[in-house]
């Protein structure tokens, strides 16, 4: 029986986590955690119902967990870092990083972002957890990881786009050109997809820049276009997603087909839904979405902003190592 939101696990009560305690301790180090008031947003608490709380619900999940093998994956904005307005600034905290190379010490962690595959590796500054750029059409595995890609640090483990490469570029040019002349649009080039961010782009202007982009992209076949928070996204047009990355790394593990893999998925956006629905089909795993108001989501559990992100990975590390420190 796959571990999904039972009627027992809505209404059991757990200590919800605001702030700092005994489980904000690493290996002897206090991370100080901001205090989170329960949400006040209309109708969130009614959503809440439907999906509870990763924290509050923390005991079913290691109950659930144990005895099998936990697969960590991770989306990067406004998961590990909060939403800016300057994409280039979307850093993580020191407290955040520290928790996801603890967290991947105990558990195969993956990060799988629209990014590109080098600038969410520059931002993570991590060498044990696997890259997915480009919503994983970029993917690098970590250097002791990849024993079958010839032993290279560097060596890309999967790029089933390579082939889109020139046009890309192409399009990359002709959206520049479009875009110029309206304030506030901004290109991020992420090597297999390109961004065109529009949260600085002033309301009125913003459904002529979608329209620009839309008739752009219509007339490339060999492209489509989604939509993030305040992004689009124009990307190859094959059949691959975030779902299919996650797919992949655990096939790339060994883990594809085990009965004892418990696949966990934390992310905040559209994109995000395609792993969500993988593990959903799994009906075994812990899809988790971002989110402090109410939206509609594939998901079975929240998580309200990165900082709860944060008090939930720090309760993960602590659980596996008090789990194995007991064993010992």
């Amino acid at each position: 029986m796959g571990f999904q939101v039972s009627q027992s696990n809505k209404q059991k009560k757990v200590k919800p986590f605001y702030g700092p305690d005994i489980d904000s301790v690493v290996d002897g180090t206090n991370v100080s955690l901001p205090l989170v008031n329960p949400p006040d947003v209309a109708g969130y608490a009614s959503w809440l119902v439907n999906h509870p709380s990763a924290l509050d619900t923390f005991d079913s999940f290691t109950n659930e967990a144990k005895g099998k093998r936990v697969v960590v994956f991770l989306d990067y904005d406004g998961t590990l870092s909060p939403i800016v307005e300057d994409p280039d600034k979307a850093f993580m905290s020191a407290e955040m990083r520290m928790a996801v190379r603890e967290v991947a010490k105990h558990f195969p962690t993956s990060i799988i972002s629209g990014r590109s595959r080098e600038k969410v590796k520059e931002f993570v500054q991590l060498s044990n957890v696997y890259y997915g750029g480009s919503h994983g059409l970029d993917i690098l595995a970590p250097p002791r990881a990849a024993k079958s890609f010839d032993k290279k640090e560097n060596e890309v483990a999967f790029q089933p786009a390579k082939s889109f490469l020139p046009a890309i570029q192409e399009i990359a040019i002709e959206l520049d050109d479009t875009i110029r002349e309206i304030p506030g649009a901004r290109l991020e080039d992420n090597k297999f997809c390109i961004s065109v961010h529009y949260r600085q782009v002033l309301p009125e202007d913003q459904e002529i820049l979608k329209e620009k982009v839309k008739t752009l992209v219509e007339n490339r076949p060999e492209f489509c276009l989604t939509e993030g928070k305040m992004v689009l996204e124009v990307r190859p047009s094959i059949s691959w997603n975030k779902g299919d990355a996650l797919n992949y790394l655990l096939d790339t593990l060994g883990f594809n087909d085990a009965e004892d893999v418990l696949p966990l998925y934390i992310g905040d956006d559209r994109t995000d839904e395609d792993a969500f629905k993988v593990i959903a089909g799994r009906r075994e795993g812990f899809p988790i979405i971002v989110s402090s108001i109410p939206k509609d989501t594939i998901a079975w559990y929240s998580l309200r902003d990165p900082s709860e992100v944060l008090a939930f990975l720090l309760r993960l590390a602590k659980w596996k190592k008090s789990e194995t420190s007991f064993f010992k």
